[in-house]
């Protein structure tokens, strides 16, 4: 399999890590939906990142069904995903908080540097940074409740994307979304950030 997409974009750097946890074999492309546009659209013309390809020659697409879908082909000591349905439900609300605060850095980084200055919205970019704060705040009192692993073995697809999505965050805004105002947030992926599978996977 070739997973297509750059590792700064937190989608395609969650795909990766978890086809490491999962010990599944692929080659990783680095190839950017702006630079590399008509190349990328030669292997899928909607030009989405992460894009999988197949061995078959099928892409597949959007980071989550991309992961549902290499999920079957994991060996039962890999799982990404609960096993039990009590767990579903939190992980499924971390992988939600986490995304929405995925999409929302994504959506402001666009906006200040993709958009021209004067054509920016400011009531734009509060809703946004509102959006931003509201996932952070819920995903911060998620791990008050209830801390998320530290050992690789442990790890599942929403600690994942938890991890993933505060680095990206820090890495871009970090001037919005102060480190110390989530500081389990910031412990928890701190911790991650040294794993095998993270520090293989660098956000660059």
């Amino acid at each position: 399999m070739k997973l297509i997409g750059m590792l700064d974009s937190p989608y395609v750097r969650r795909v990766a890590i978890c086809l490491k946890l999962m010990k599944l074999d692929f080659e990783h492309e680095s190839i950017s939906v702006f630079r590399h546009y008509d190349e990328f659209a030669k292997i899928n013309p909607v030009v989405k990142a992460p894009t999988l390809v197949l061995d078959d020659g099928q892409t597949v697409m959007e980071s989550t069904v991309i992961l549902q879908y290499v999920a079957t082909l994991a060996g039962p000591d890999e799982r990404i995903f609960p096993s039990q349905p009590e767990h579903w439900t939190r992980a499924a609300r971390l992988t939600g908080l986490a995304l929405a605060a995925c999409e929302k850095s994504v959506q402001i980084v666009y906006e200040r540097n993709l958009r021209p200055a004067e054509k920016q919205h400011e009531p734009w970019v509060d809703r946004l940074n509102g959006q931003l704060h509201a996932a952070y705040r819920e995903l911060e009192e998620e791990l008050a409740a209830a801390p998320l692993p530290i050992e690789p073995d442990r790890f599942g697809a929403a600690d994942v994307t938890v991890a993933v999505a505060w680095n990206f965050t820090q890495m871009f805004l970090p001037e919005i979304v102060a480190k110390a105002a989530y500081p389990r947030l910031q412990a928890f992926s701190e911790s991650a950030e040294q794993l095998p599978a993270f520090v293989s996977t660098p956000a660059v």
